[in-house]
């Protein structure tokens, strides 16, 4: 029988993170743990962002802990599905893998994981002020990315352009490529004009131009939309088995975009990913602010979905307290280093 406990591990960012729902100082996180008899663990992190992800911040630790008592009653399969809890569910299914794989992080070995292949991942830009995020784009450019992420919506438009504008004077679409994120910010009435406006810089894509649930709305944004459309908010809370097909049908997005820790795991990223290829819809994947733990997970699955596209695996450095791992970016490249060494244990002692 398995035993199943949890670990409260706040994370704490380096800087102040400014995103569409505040400026972050610290992220709630938990672990799971996953015990056999024999004393072999497997672990796996709760994904959680306040104000985006499915739970209740209120109710979440509370289900954390009955679920917990649940499996080590046995009165629940860790497998089973926890469509209102698409966090925990995440951490069940990494923390399962993790335990039948000999309790290493290990959870897809390949390549990657050998050291021997990166996986390409964009800059993340994050809000701010003018000169914070034009200083933002100067380190990541000198860091050797060629593919950055700007949030758009905290700043005024014209102001934003001219951040935009001021990178194209010096490096063209060919050269470094933007990708822009909205978070759901623009009016429907207002996003036409706004796209409109940013289209000229040769942008690749813009996430969530306008908030989720209005499917006809978003409808008409992507089919007259200059820039292509990528979908990420909109999958968060959706039943891809029940609903992914019919919202995808409708909207008919260029791309879409996978948080497997807020949408529910693998399984449900991997049906995500059969429905958008069966229209030709793009995609790809990233990270939702976890710790090295939820990331490493992501990143092992992430290569072997044989990706093609710039990935957005980026955001490991951004804590002070987060856990020691073999993963570290180099260039514009996320590599899974064999010499460097995973230190779990500080998630209980730290």
């Amino acid at each position: 029988m398995l035993q199943a406990s949890y670990t409260a591990y706040p994370l704490y960012f380096h800087l102040p993170a400014g995103t569409s729902r505040g400026v972050l100082h610290q992220k709630p996180c938990w672990f799971i743990r996953l015990r056999k008899n024999d004393g072999s663990v497997g672990t796996g992190e709760v994904s959680f962002i306040p104000g985006l992800s499915v739970e209740d911040p209120d109710e979440l630790e509370l289900n954390l802990d009955h679920i917990c008592k649940l499996i080590s009653r046995g009165e629940m399969d860790p497998m089973q599905p926890l469509p209102s809890l698409p966090g925990i569910q995440f951490a069940l299914e990494c923390a399962m893998r993790d335990l039948e794989r000999g309790g290493q992080q290990l959870l897809f070995p390949s390549d990657f994981t050998r050291g021997s292949e990166g996986i390409g991942i964009n800059g993340l830009i994050w809000m701010g002020d003018y000169e914070s995020m034009k200083q933002q784009v100067e380190e990541k450019i000198e860091s050797g990315f060629r593919v950055i992420k700007i949030k758009v919506g905290a700043l005024e438009q014209d102001r934003e352009l001219e951040l935009i504008s001021y990178i194209r004077s010096r490096f063209n679409p060919r050269d470094l490529e933007i990708r822009l994120d909205a978070n759901g910010s623009w009016e429907p009435g207002e996003a036409a004009r706004k796209l409109e406006q940013f289209a000229p810089f040769g942008i690749h894509s813009i996430e969530q131009p306008i908030d989720t649930g209005q499917w006809e709305a978003m409808r008409q944004v992507c089919k007259h939309s200059p820039i292509p459309v990528a979908l990420d908010e909109e999958l968060i809370g959706l039943d891809v088995f029940s609903r992914g097909s019919e919202m995808l049908s409708l909207i008919n997005p260029a791309y879409i975009i996978l948080k497997p820790g807020l949408i529910g795991g693998f399984r449900n990223s991997e049906k995500w990913i059969q429905l958008a290829e069966e229209r030709a819809t793009g995609w790809w994947i990233t990270s939702a602010l976890e710790s090295s733990v939820g990331l490493s997970a992501i990143a092992q699955w992430t290569y072997q979905q044989g990706v093609r596209l710039t990935q957005g695996l980026g955001t490991g450095a951004i804590y002070r307290n987060n856990i020691p791992s073999p993963l570290e970016v180099a260039g514009n490249f996320l590599f899974y280093r064999k010499n460097l060494h995973w230190e779990l244990e500080q998630m209980y002692h730290g």
